[in-house]
């Protein structure tokens, strides 16, 4: 073909593109005509929940910390700061100017027995009690104020709720390209190229007694993300025209929503040191993937081990099978009774804050029915290792917990006689009593013929 009917080509196929993309709309975009005269509009993606891959432990420390049964604490934020000072001309701040939002709606997935108090901006409640102050609030209501009746809203003072910590800090790190290579090959100005590239950002937050301004706990996080880039081009002359057509494809995971996330996990750090909580089996519900369901649906459901999913169960804290496990000696035998047990053994283990005998415990019991035979059998109870109450309420739950599972026993034609418990933690005693990865020893009891 010559030049000049290459030339024509070109011309003509530009043409009918231009004239096609008047028309087209892009794949999985509807439009939308509003109005009489009016161009069509178009419709993407319907609003959702924001979600991160954090929900499973934001939801799985708030159920955490109800059951944990401590007093209401009062949580306010403070600013949270982009601290980096990196901005485009082009496309403004690199950094999200709402950390001090994400902070907040850390805290209202986290739900629990937390309050969350306004403090970043309480400018219409300051303006609202100024007009109280003056006596021009008003509700529509009539009240009495020393025998005489006022529209206006009286006001005594102490309805403003005080808080008990604050968080603070800010965004303080934004790396460009820490990391980069690709690949490139061409041969007559004709060829592929590929590029990969990672940045990271980092986190500093800091927990604050508010009477005190004591900083109770920091937490420094820092994250990376990564992007791709590949694309094709040809450049070519055909004798005094030249032709240069690319095709390529870029992305990257979101930076902001990467930026929420450590937000987020930064929040579960520092409510779980101010709480006295071990958030360490609520991180493992930490999964790669953003899951189906926010937070809240997910609060009370049973998560599985990865974090991946959650199982349509009932709440973990009641009706949920315990753990099971064959054992032999317990490694706290000797440090508890100076020596090891002659009798057989077997461990019977509680979800986090159950006091409940799943099915699953009845081959268990009626095992034990079978060994008594041979002799006496020590039943070692465990928990969560991440169950750490208060001694009232640990003592209550374990009398809870050795009450269930002397009735099953009766049940099946053992004599309250014949049980007794030979060691339960003082209720002094603070420790926990590690048995086996994530599980601590909370009694021990052994049953006679």
């Amino acid at each position: 073909m010559t030049a000049a009917g290459l030339r024509a080509g070109v011309v003509f196929l530009l043409s009918t593109s231009l004239a096609a993309c008047s028309t087209m709309t892009t794949p999985g975009v509807d439009t939308q005509r509003l109005g009489v005269g009016e161009v069509p509009v178009a419709l993407g993606s319907s609003v959702r929940d924001n979600r991160t891959p954090m929900e499973a432990v934001l939801a799985c420390f708030g159920d955490q910390l109800t059951a944990s049964g401590k007093p209401n604490r009062v949580i306010a934020v403070g600013d949270v700061k982009d601290f980096t000072g990196k901005y485009s001309i082009n496309e403004g701040n690199a950094i999200t100017q709402g950390g001090s939002l994400m902070v907040y709606s850390a805290l209202g997935k986290i739900g629990g027995n937390l309050t969350i108090a306004e403090r970043f901006d309480p400018v219409i409640a300051e303006r609202e009690l100024g007009y109280t102050d003056r006596r021009q609030l008003g509700d529509g209501s009539i009240y009495e104020v020393n025998g005489n009746k006022v529209p206006w809203v009286p006001y005594f003072g102490g309805t403003i709720t005080k808080s008990d910590y604050y968080i603070v800090g800010g965004i303080t790190e934004l790396n460009y390209n820490i990391r980069s290579g690709g690949v490139e090959a061409s041969v007559n100005n004709i060829g592929p190229q590929a590029r990969v590239f990672t940045q990271s950002v980092g986190v500093d937050l800091r927990i604050v007694d508010t009477r005190s301004l004591v900083v109770v706990k920091t937490v420094s996080l820092t994250k990376q993300f990564s992007g791709y880039e590949v694309g094709g081009n040809i450049f070519r002359f055909f004798g005094s025209d030249l032709f240069d057509l690319n095709v390529g494809a870029k992305g990257q995971e979101p930076l902001q929503l990467g930026i929420r996330a450590a937000l987020e996990e930064a929040t579960v750090r520092l409510v779980a040191a101010v709480e006295k909580l071990d958030a360490s089996a609520c991180m493992r519900q930490r999964i790669d993937k953003i899951p189906d369901l926010p937070a809240d649906q997910l609060r009370g459901r049973k998560l599985v081990a990865s974090g991946a999913a959650a199982l349509p169960a009932t709440p973990a804290v009641a009706n949920t099978a315990p753990l099971i496990v064959r054992r032999g000696p317990s490694l706290n035998d000797v440090a508890s009774n100076g020596s090891a047990p002659n009798a057989s053994s077997v461990q019977i283990g509680f979800e986090f804050g159950s006091a409940t005998l799943g099915g699953a415990a009845t081959a268990v019991l009626e095992q034990i029915s079978q060994m008594l035979a041979g002799g006496p059998v020590e039943v070692v109870l465990v928990a969560r290792d991440t169950e750490n109450w208060d001694p009232a309420k640990r003592d209550a739950l374990i009398d809870q917990r050795i009450a269930t599972l002397m009735s099953a026993l009766a049940n099946r034609g053992v004599a309250a006689g014949a049980v007794s418990v030979k060691w339960r933690p003082d209720r002094a005693d603070t420790s926990i009593y590690r048995d086996g990865p994530g599980l601590q020893e909370i009694a021990k009891i052994q049953i006679r013929k």
